[in-house]
Formats: structure tokens, sequence, C-alpha cells
């Protein structure tokens, strides 16, 4: 599933279409591209050109110089395509095609991402990447709510997706289950520091398969750092991993 470092390479990707004139838009899948009927997305965008391309979180959206916003979610297994109408693919959920030949793709074979004009991201949390030090601490260190699952919520912090919970939770030290009201400043401070490493180290390498925990995460599957056996429980509805020993 795309979580943020997934969508920062996705959004990099549609930053170097930027400055090109919209010439053709195809978005007749109408469960992606809902509320909008076919042919809305593409009348409001044909003519204008690309001038931004942001995320907070997973959640994309482009800047048009004079007109309308497209916003963009991968959903559980989207990802944008920079390639030719002769590389079309049947799972293309949205095209955006530019006057010197070149397009990018909206590609979903499960169909669950999503294209939405003007779209409006105010029930999301700050960025996972980028939020603050005393912002983390009160999001994240309120209540007494198990620590992977305040992670998850989009609400309190956004971007953060089931790989990269366990591999920043590993990284900290910190079990899934720990009690966000019993956090110190400094295990909150610890915590942010290494989801801000795991988010860069996973943009760098290609997502967030990449991580050395994730690659351990698996039955039978072992620490990479102390090599004990991990445990495995469901937390927050997800499927977990961690270490007993090195996580506390």
């Amino acid at each position: 599933m795309p979580e943020l470092p997934e969508a920062e390479r996705a959004r990099q990707r549609l930053a170097t279409v930027l400055g090109r004139r919209i010439t053709h838009v195809d978005d007749r899948d109408t469960y992606v591209c809902r509320p909008h009927a076919p042919g809305e997305i593409a009348d409001a965008l044909a003519g204008h050109r690309l001038v931004a391309a942001h995320r907070r979180g997973k959640f994309l959206w482009l800047d048009t110089a004079d007109g309308p916003t497209l916003g963009l979610h991968l959903g559980m297994a989207g990802s944008i395509a920079l390639d030719g109408p002769d590389h079309a693919s049947r799972w293309d959920r949205l095209t955006v095609e530019f006057d010197d030949g070149t397009r990018f793709a909206l590609r979903d074979k499960r169909r669950l991402s999503r294209a939405i004009l003007n779209p409006d991201f105010d029930h999301v949390g700050p960025d996972a990447a980028d939020v603050s030090r005393a912002e983390f601490r009160r999001r994240i260190g309120a209540g007494h709510t198990p620590l992977k699952a305040r992670l998850l919520d989009q609400h309190a912090i956004a971007g953060v997706g089931n790989l990269l919970a366990d591999q920043t939770l590993w990284q900290a030290r910190l079990t899934p289950t720990h009690s966000t009201g019993d956090l110190t400043e400094e295990e909150l401070d610890r915590l942010r520091r290494e989801l801000r490493s795991a988010i860069r180290s996973a943009i760098r390498k290609g997502g967030v398969h990449t991580g050395g925990f994730v690659k351990a995460r698996q039955r039978g599957g072992s620490c990479p750092r102390c090599g004990h056996s991990l445990e495995r429980a469901t937390v927050a509805g997800r499927t977990s991993y961690w270490c007993p020993v090195c996580q506390s």
C-alpha cells in the first residue's frame, strides 16, 4: 500500500511535467473520478498548464496557473506512470496528455485511487515529514491510545501507514502497544527523529518496503538488531510486528 514515501516519489514524478499545456484528459472512470461526471475534469483542465505539485501525507494535488486544482490519491495500489500513449495500460484510471506528446497516468489495478477537482484536505493532520517538534508532542503524546494507532491516525499526523509505523517504532525502540500518555518528551522527540529518518530513507531507496525492519517483518522473522524472534499481533486493526527485547 502506498504510504508517504511512495506519495512523495509520485509527487516528484509529477513535478517533471510542470509547465506543459494540457491538451487532453481521459476521466471516464466514474468510480475513481467520483463525484465528477465523465468529461467534467477534462473540461476543467484542458488548455491549462500545471505549475506546482504538492503533497500532504498520502494526498497529492496539482495547481494550474489560472484554473482548478487536481487532487490525487494513490489508494491501496495506485501509482503515477509517465509514458507515452503507446504504453497505455488497461489499468490507467485517469490520463493527462500534454502539448509536447507526453502524458501521465494514474494507474491502479484495484481501482481504489481517486482523482478530484479542488480537493479539501482540512481533515488531514500535518505532514509526518514536516510536523514540528511541539506539534508532534501535542498530537502524538495526548490521551491513552496505543502508540501505533495514534501514528496511523491521519487526523493526528498524515502519511504514516502500517509498514512505516512498524519500521519507525522499531528504530525508536518503542512497542506498538505503548500508551501515548506514558511517553516522555524524550521518547516523543526520539520517535519524531526516527520517523523522519525512516521517511527520508524510504524516499531515497524507493519505498517503505526497503526498510531493514520491514524486510524482516514476517512470520518467523528475527530482529535485525538483536536476532530475537519477532512478536506478531493485531494493533489498531493492523497486523503488527515488533521485537520484545529491543522495543519496550
